[in-house]
């Protein structure tokens, strides 16, 4: 009950069946709260608290660091989708 909650959470986002609208969204929480978030539409980090402000600032100076998020749209977030999506409508 005593001490501290941090974690991050990964989500790939999207409404279409062809995958055109997928988003990456990375979000990094401490205590419920979330701190700082990447959209990978928007292509940055973006924060939300003070906290998140400066790690933002730092993370969107390492620009692998953003073009690795980016792109994890299309290495992990389009494959995983398909793989979910093709086992559901196997099923149906």
């Amino acid at each position: 009950a005593d001490g501290y909650y941090e974690y991050q959470m990964d989500e790939c986002i999207y409404s279409t069946s062809d995958y055109s609208d997928m988003v990456l969204l990375r979000s990094l929480s401490f205590n419920k709260v979330v701190d700082v978030q990447f959209n990978s539409t928007v292509g940055k980090y973006v924060g939300y608290t003070e906290e998140g402000v400066k790690y933002a600032e730092n993370w969107n100076k390492d620009q692998a660091l953003v073009q690795g998020l980016k792109a994890s749209v299309d290495t992990v977030c389009r494959p995983n989708a398909q793989i979910l999506d093709s086992s559901v409508r196997d099923k149906a």
